[in-house]
């Protein structure tokens, strides 16, 4: 597959990307070089290979689910200027 400069600056509109004639032209060869690398990819064999998620097998490390922490809401927003209900107060910004 191959791309031309009216796909090329079709996708630049899409994307809104301003492109003079000279990036097109530019970017046409680029993009025509990432696609030609794509379909060396599907030459490829992968016949009998697993799907994986990563290079080496392994298992994820998990924490117990417990507070360890907390109940420090009154010393979170001790140096705020104005609080309610341990709620920091902000000026309003949007009508």
């Amino acid at each position: 597959m191959s791309v031309d400069l009216a796909t090329v600056k079709r996708v630049a509109h899409l994307a809104r990307i301003a492109l003079n004639d000279e990036d097109a032209e530019r970017m046409m060869g680029e993009l025509n070089g990432i696609l030609g690398f794509v379909e060396q990819l599907s030459e490829v064999d992968v016949s009998g290979v697993e799907p994986m998620t990563s290079v080496t097998p392994m298992v994820m490390r998990k924490r117990q689910d417990v507070v360890t922490d907390g109940n420090k809401a009154d010393d979170i927003v001790a140096n705020a200027p104005e609080t309610d209900r341990n709620f920091f107060l902000v000026p309003k910004v949007v009508e």
